[in-house]
């Protein structure tokens, strides 16, 4: 079964939102302003708390109504665009790595998130941040002891299995080293 991604998600919580509370999107809008709070947590709890909605459609609501009111995951392509908007010196290193996975994992998927890019291959091993000088790479390596290149992960984004991570400023570190980490990384997630 593919995996649905996040503008899916969004697109199908906005066009049921009438249907699963009587209000439209336009109208949800009008409701989360009325609350005041410009707090992103403050607005899902409310809306959690006050309007019953779960988790995920409150977080959907508030992403939207903080977005100016528009859906914040319809283009994958602006959700990596807007990524490089403060690092576009590093998108010859991203599409090296790109590449690289795709030949060590051909069957892997590479897919945009907000703040994030993820590495699937039908479940997340992989996370990518991307900074102005470096690419960090998130892996999921469980219980491994932290060291000098594999570090505790400090990316933003993804979930807290993606413990590890390293670091990558030039393709010439895209070695087998660094093909042994995803594959056990990908192991431990399948």
């Amino acid at each position: 079964m593919a995996q649905k991604t996040s503008g899916e998600f969004e697109k199908e919580f906005m066009d049921g939102l009438k249907a699963a509370t009587g209000k439209d999107l336009v109208g949800w809008l009008k409701i989360v302003d009325a609350f005041g709070s410009k707090k992103r947590n403050e607005v899902i709890a409310w809306l959690k708390s006050e309007h019953k909605f779960n988790h995920m459609q409150a977080s959907l609501l508030a992403g939207i109504h903080a977005n100016g009111g528009k859906p914040v995951y319809a283009s994958t392509d602006d959700l990596l665009e807007n990524q490089f908007a403060k690092a576009s010196e590093v998108r010859p290193l991203y599409e090296a790595f790109i590449a690289f996975v795709a030949k060590n994992f051909p069957n892997s998927t590479i897919l945009p998130k907000k703040t994030y890019v993820s590495v699937l291959d039908n479940r997340e091993f992989g996370a990518i941040n991307i900074k102005p000088k470096e690419l960090r790479i998130g892996l999921d390596l469980g219980e491994r002891p932290f060291e000098a290149k594999v570090a505790k992960a400090k990316l933003t984004g993804p979930m807290p299995r993606i413990s590890h991570m390293i670091v990558v400023t030039d393709t010439k570190e895209l070695d087998t080293g660094v093909a042994d980490l995803l594959k056990q990384s990908h192991a431990r997630c399948h």
